[in-house]
């Protein structure tokens, strides 16, 4: 088999869970603003796990030290840092350069968001590098703690072809079109509060889920070849991620109802 046959059933093999998350009733109950607010103090950790892995990537399919010497595919390594580019160093509404993560901050402050808990967490991290210590000292929800574990098991295990797959399947193209108009609504409410994330969601639709996505499946494509075994590693890997935003959902979605 070709590539593309593979490709394909791997997609065949998470149609199940993508639809799960992108008809998830927490989009339909986040009918207030306070309601997403706790949307981004759980989602918050997603979008920076989603840079660790995308950064581990990197380490992994590049040379990222002195002294350099070339490591695996150009072809990789180009796809890898082109990502890594727009993720890492993308534009504010005013043109200023920062990070997807930086970004989602900055969304959270305006929306008067807690924001204190992930910069414990990021502070912790930088001191001993133990996630357990930092999701304690934070006090991170449990949902967001169970997503963040999931992927740095991916990330630990290593294994280039399962971080590509979770990376362009299990993180992805996951936000309905119903989700943006829903903040778009929000921010025609509450005007000032809501216009960085609303933002924020069109350029992750414009950039990951368009130009980024793109890149990684052919990325994932050069990893996997046409290696069955690593193709089945792939999807099985893929399955536990969108299970794993499945259940953050939840937690979100339980907290919503919760707060009520």
């Amino acid at each position: 088999m070709n590539t593309t046959i593979f490709l394909e059933n791997l997609k065949d093999q998470i149609e199940e869970q993508r639809n799960t998350i992108i008809q998830h009733p927490v989009y339909h109950e986040m009918k207030s603003i306070d309601d997403i607010r706790i949307f981004m103090e759980h989602h918050v950790y997603a979008v920076w796990d989603f840079m660790s892995l995308l950064k581990s990537l990197q380490n992994k399919l590049t040379c990222t030290s002195a002294p350099w010497f070339p490591v695996g595919s150009a072809n990789t390594r180009f796809l890898i840092n082109e990502i890594v580019v727009g993720e890492e160093s993308d534009v504010d509404p005013d043109g200023n350069r920062l990070s997807h993560f930086e970004l989602y901050l900055k969304a959270m402050s305006q929306a008067g968001a807690n924001t204190e808990p992930i910069q414990v967490f990021i502070e912790s991290l930088k001191l001993d590098g133990d996630l357990e210590s930092a999701f304690t000292k934070a006090n991170v929800p449990m949902a967001a703690r169970e997503f963040v574990r999931q992927t740095f098991k991916i990330i630990h295990e290593g294994k280039t072809h399962t971080m590509a797959a979770t990376f362009t399947f299990g993180r992805e193209d996951l936000i309905p079109n119903m989700f943006i108009a829903l903040i778009a609504d929000q921010e025609s409410q509450f005007p000032g509060n809501l216009s960085l994330f609303k933002y924020y969601l069109e350029r992750h639709i414009e950039v990951d889920g368009d130009h980024h996505s793109h890149l990684a499946i052919d990325m994932t494509c050069q990893l996997c070849c046409t290696d069955s075994t690593y193709w089945k590693a792939a999807t099985e890997s893929t399955v536990a991620a969108l299970e794993s935003r499945i259940g953050l959902w939840n937690g979100v979605y339980n907290t919503i109802l919760q707060s009520r």
